[in-house]
């Protein structure tokens, strides 16, 4: 990961809850200029931190913020969505059958010619090879144990989840926001 000292491309904004703790982790969340200011001008954000750099109109001048922080808490306790990307980060973007990153998908544990449903508890991550090793199979014929038995994650296993997979470019100005453990590059 390398930590910059001149902004990223576009100016993103790292955007907290009002409990200055990130949206979320992953994807790390960032709003264009453009939102931010929109959102400064209509109350909603404070901002936190500032880039250099400026924006102009014929009666203002405003320097584009780095960090703003939501002006009203927003919970973070709803279940989660059903959804490949939060799938694949539950299961750490491996195969839960042999701790591949590569070619994932997703398997049913029970297959669906079986009666398996599209669910948090019957759904794990899998690499193609594996998913077409265990084919319509349950994992006792297939001799094919998921690593972790699938189950509904909270809001908060995903965020602390995200957390291991940190952007490949931080703005110096987050990182007093951001917790992960980072080297930085000159």
């Amino acid at each position: 990961m390398q930590v910059l000292s001149r902004p990223p491309s576009g100016w993103p904004c790292l955007v907290l809850n009002a409990d200055f703790r990130p949206l979320s982790y992953y994807p790390l969340s960032l709003w264009p200029w453009q939102e931010v200011i929109k959102a400064v001008f209509l109350d909603r954000v404070d901002v936190v931190s500032t880039y250099d750099q400026k924006v102009h109109s014929p009666s203002f001048e405003m320097r584009l913020p780095s960090v703003v922080a939501l002006k009203n808490y927003v919970a973070q306790d709803r279940p989660p969505a059903f959804t490949r990307f939060n799938l694949f980060l539950r299961d750490a973007f491996s195969c839960q059958y042999c701790s591949a990153g590569e070619d994932l998908t997703f398997d049913h544990v029970i297959p669906r010619s079986r009666g398996g449903r599209t669910t948090w508890e019957n759904i794990v991550t899998a690499c193609a090879p594996c998913n077409l090793a265990k084919g319509g199979r349950t994992p006792a014929e297939a001799h094919m144990q998921p690593h972790h038995k699938p189950r509904r994650p909270t809001a908060f296993e995903l965020q602390e989840r995200g957390r291991r997979f940190p952007p490949h470019h931080l703005h110096e100005s987050w990182l007093d926001y951001l917790y992960w453990d980072i080297e930085l590059e000159a």
